[in-house]
């Protein structure tokens, strides 16, 4: 029998509502912020990336509008064929100071660096080691690459477990790959907590291995001004590649490769997203100056967001709620089946707190969770209120604490 393409549809997303797996997003009809206006009523926002603040910062729209007078909405093009404006170098030779590299290249997401930066590096003659919990878009552009990266022959390690990314390390050098990249998130972004980065640097270094860091969620969090994972260990010069995002704490959109003059050149020439990708609207870049230029001025919103951050873990602990060892403004709430977090997700909602239930495939089966995200916008008074809200649906799924 025919199956037409619109059936076939139809029946994916019949059995994802079956899994508890089916998403829709809600509308945001003000800014992102800490009380939103969504989908017609305010509610307090615990799922936003925008965690200092700046997605609404005043220093940060105003450069934006004098880019927008100076240098038009659009770049025209992509950015080897009259798309780079001198906005966008700029751009990146602050990032470049801030990061205490020796070059950046942007791209117009996190996810395209990953997916752009991965595969230019790799070839069939390497290998690529891998923490499991990993981001989708690491995960991803190691596919993208023809390097040995399969879970099933070994080369994906328990989750921050130093003994196992050694056994693979040993088991790599015995085979004589060209190539050993371990690869790893700076803050992992559905757990919160922080890779151990000063172990796999110093077995990278011991077997002859390079170091690519995924920082997406310790860009504005960790580390001096905000500058990320290899900043609060001061571990610079000791990472080979490391991944920015310029679309959480930064309030903008991007993402960039911070490393070498040689690995910026050689991305330059076959980093596809890049060689294939309109470069940013030139007010993009223009907004992004400015909030590093806050982020490294200014340390009030990382304050604030840190002192949001230990206020909701200890309120969290004390209710007696398991936030799985998060060490980072990434808060999950544990829940376990997929069905009871949407099911929590939907009564919070109604209770006037957004945040998102996380399931399968996002997280392991059976491992779901509410994610919330304490933000520098946040007062005391919102977080008592979501707490409250936490408080009465739990007892409404499963009776008193």
């Amino acid at each position: 029998m025919h199956l037409s393409l619109q059936d076939w549809l139809k029946d994916q997303l019949d059995q994802l509502r079956r899994d508890s797996q089916y998403k829709t997003p809600r509308f945001l009809e003000t800014p992102t912020g800490a009380r939103p206006v969504i989908d017609g009523r305010e509610v307090i926002n615990l799922a936003t990336n925008n965690y200092l603040g700046l997605a609404n910062h005043p220093q940060v729209k105003k450069a934006a509008l004098a880019a927008i007078e100076r240098w038009g909405v659009g770049a025209g093009g992509v950015r080897w064929i009259g798309g780079t404006m001198q906005v966008h170098n700029q751009l990146e030779l602050e990032l470049a100071e801030f990061k205490h590299v020796e070059a950046v290249l942007v791209f117009t997401s996190g996810f395209t660096a990953n997916s752009g930066c991965i595969p230019a590096v790799l070839t069939e003659k390497d290998v690529v080691i891998s923490d499991e919990l990993n981001h989708a878009s690491i995960i991803d552009g190691i596919r993208l690459s023809k390097a040995v990266y399969q879970k099933s022959e070994g080369w994906v390690y328990a989750h921050k477990d130093m003994d196992g990314l050694e056994a693979c390390l040993r088991k790599a050098e015995k085979q004589g790959f060209e190539k050993k990249m371990i690869i790893t998130d700076g803050v992992f972004s559905m757990d919160g907590d922080i890779a151990p980065l000063p172990e796999i640097v110093q077995l990278a270094e011991q077997y002859g291995a390079f170091v690519m860091l995924d920082d997406a969620h310790a860009s504005g969090v960790l580390g001096k001004n905000g500058a990320g994972t290899v900043s609060h260990f001061d571990l610079h010069g000791r990472v080979d590649i490391q991944l920015g995002t310029l679309s959480k704490a930064l309030g903008v959109v991007g993402g960039y490769i911070a490393g070498s003059q040689a690995l910026k050149e050689w991305l330059i020439n076959r980093g596809r997203p890049y060689l294939f990708s309109t470069a940013h609207p030139p007010m993009v870049a223009a907004a992004l100056i400015a909030s590093l230029e806050i982020m490294q001025t200014d340390p009030e919103p990382m304050e604030r967001l840190w002192a949001n951050t230990r206020w909701w873990k200890n309120a969290l602990a004390n209710a007696g709620f398991d936030t799985l060892g998060s060490e980072t403004p990434i808060t999950p709430v544990y829940v376990g089946d997929e069905a009871k977090a949407q099911q929590m997700e939907r009564l919070l909602w109604d209770e006037g707190v957004y945040a998102l239930s996380i399931v399968y495939p996002t997280v392991a089966r059976g491992r779901a969770r509410i994610r919330t995200m304490p933000s520098a916008l946040h007062s005391t008074e919102d977080l008592e209120l979501a707490l409250n809200a936490f408080k009465r649906v739990r007892d409404r799924l499963t009776g008193p604490a």
